[in-house]
C-alpha cells in the first residue's frame, strides 16, 4: 500500500497536480519555481520574484525552505516533444461570467456575496424587461391582427 501512495504522488506531480502547476525551468533563474507560479497565476514573473524576495527578507530561512520544497514538489513543465505531454489532464471549472470552462487554479476565490447578488439582480432585471415587452406585444392590437392573419 505504501508503494501505491508513492506512485500516486509521482503521477500527480508529473501531471501538474491536476492544475497545470509546474516549474518553468526555461524562464526561471534558479529553479523555475517563481516562473512556474507566475505562469499558473497569470501574472508577470517579476511580480512573483519580488514577492519571493520580500518573503525571504521578512521570514528569513522559512521562505528559502519553502522554495526548496516547491522545487522538489513541482515537476518541470513538459515540453511538446516529450512523450506523454498530451496525456496531461488539467482540472477545469466553470466560469459564470464568461460562460466557459477555465483551468482550476489554487487561489481562485468565487465572487463576493454582494457581487453575486448584484449579478442575480441584473439577470432578473433583464428577464423582467423581456417579460414586459412580451406582455406589451400580447396585449397590443398588432398581436390580434397577426393572430387573425394566421387563422386564414
Amino acid at each position: 500500500m505504501r508503494r501505491d501512495k508513492r506512485d500516486s504522488f509521482g503521477r500527480r506531480r508529473k501531471r501538474g497536480w491536476g492544475m497545470d502547476l509546474y516549474r518553468n525551468a526555461s524562464e526561471g533563474l534558479i529553479g523555475g519555481v517563481c516562473a512556474g507560479l507566475a505562469d499558473h497565476w497569470g501574472v508577470a514573473t517579476w511580480m512573483v520574484r519580488l514577492a519571493a524576495i520580500a518573503l525571504l527578507l521578512f521570514t528569513g530561512s522559512l521562505a528559502f525552505w519553502g522554495y526548496i520544497v516547491a522545487w522538489i514538489v513541482l515537476s518541470p513543465r513538459p515540453t511538446r516533444w516529450e512523450n506523454g505531454a498530451s496525456d496531461v489532464e488539467v482540472e477545469m471549472e466553470y466560469d459564470e461570467d464568461r460562460h466557459t470552462y477555465r483551468k482550476k487554479t489554487v487561489f481562485h476565490y468565487p465572487d463576493s456575496p454582494t457581487d453575486r447578488v448584484r449579478k442575480a439582480q441584473q439577470r432578473l432585471d433583464e428577464a423582467l424587461g423581456r417579460v414586459q415587452s412580451m406582455e406589451r406585444y400580447v396585449t397590443s392590437r398588432r398581436y390580434d391582427l397577426n393572430r387573425e392573419f394566421s387563422k386564414l
